[in-house]
């Protein structure tokens, strides 16, 4: 039955692109006339004033431009001049780097927030301000006392991936059933082990589950801050190439961030699945 319904899916799955595909075909190639520029705009951005293309590249150019930047994805031709595979990585890094580090300072104080109804009250204010704040809010602080883009862009991505995972860290461990803790007490199992065997397991797809909402979180978040700091990334690609007036590579970008980000959900899915257990 599962397998039939997952085949079924993927059947409308494909129509569904390939209507989608047809219809944006269909649209662009009927609004192939001159697109008409201000001059002194096109003067400024390098452009002519009036082209022949339309205004928005159908299937078939982004797929032609795809397939170049499959072919050379990390070409170094300066500054402005980057291949897509680089800008990807590095946006990639800065991702890696600022979620771990939120892994590394969320799920210990999620625990003892779950495991602390003293210390639940006591930071549960503090949680609650920080919370809401956007972290693209926090990026002029951060330029302003690190006073490094890159630093900076990790900085934000810490901020926004620390919320989620503390919040389910917290919600699974005081979630988890008190008849388990208390065979654990009564066999004089000690605090640390009882994490580890006890809490660990039974709250693991709660917190993968937050870890996985981090990410996509994560990863909105870096394409919105390399846009504001420059420099390198996917976020910075796109920004640029909008200034050169590549529409193009900028639905190309898109495409990119969205399968990254797919990936990205996918892995800590299985993940999440892979410890869940039925009781």
């Amino acid at each position: 039955m599962t397998r039939s319904l997952t085949f079924r899916a993927a059947i409308v799955s494909i129509l569904l692109l390939a209507a989608f595909l047809l219809v944006w075909h269909l649209a662009t190639r009927g609004t192939g006339a001159t697109v008409a520029m201000d001059p002194e705009y096109a003067k400024l951005m390098g452009a002519t004033a009036t082209t022949g293309k339309s205004a928005m590249p159908g299937p078939l150019d982004v797929g032609a431009t795809v397939w170049g930047h499959l072919m050379d994805p990390f070409y170094d031709r300066g500054t402005n001049d980057k291949g897509l595979g680089i800008q990807l990585g590095w946006s990639i890094a800065r991702v890696a780097i600022g979620y771990l580090l939120a892994v590394l300072v969320a799920i210990p104080i999620g625990f003892l927030i779950g495991m602390s109804p003293l210390m639940n009250k006591a930071l549960d204010p503090f949680i609650q301000v920080l919370k809401p704040i956007s972290p693209l809010a926090w990026m002029p602080l951060a330029l302003y006392t690190i006073k490094d883009s890159g630093l900076s862009a990790i900085f934000v991505i810490f901020i926004c991936s620390l919320w989620p995972m503390l919040v389910n860290t917290a919600f699974g461990v005081a979630g988890v059933r008190r008849e388990w803790i208390n065979v654990a007490r009564t066999l004089e199992v000690g605090t640390l082990r009882r994490i580890f065997t006890v809490l660990l397991p039974a709250a693991a797809p709660t917190i993968l589950t937050g870890m996985r909402i981090s990410i996509g979180i994560a990863w909105l978040v870096i394409v919105a801050a390399e846009m504001l700091v420059g420099g390198t990334g996917i976020g910075y690609f796109v920004w640029n190439e909008w200034n050169n007036l590549s529409i193009t590579n900028v639905i190309t970008a898109i495409l990119v961030i969205g399968v990254v980000g797919m990936v990205l959900d996918q892995l800590l899915a299985r993940a999440t699945r892979a410890v869940t257990f039925p009781e």
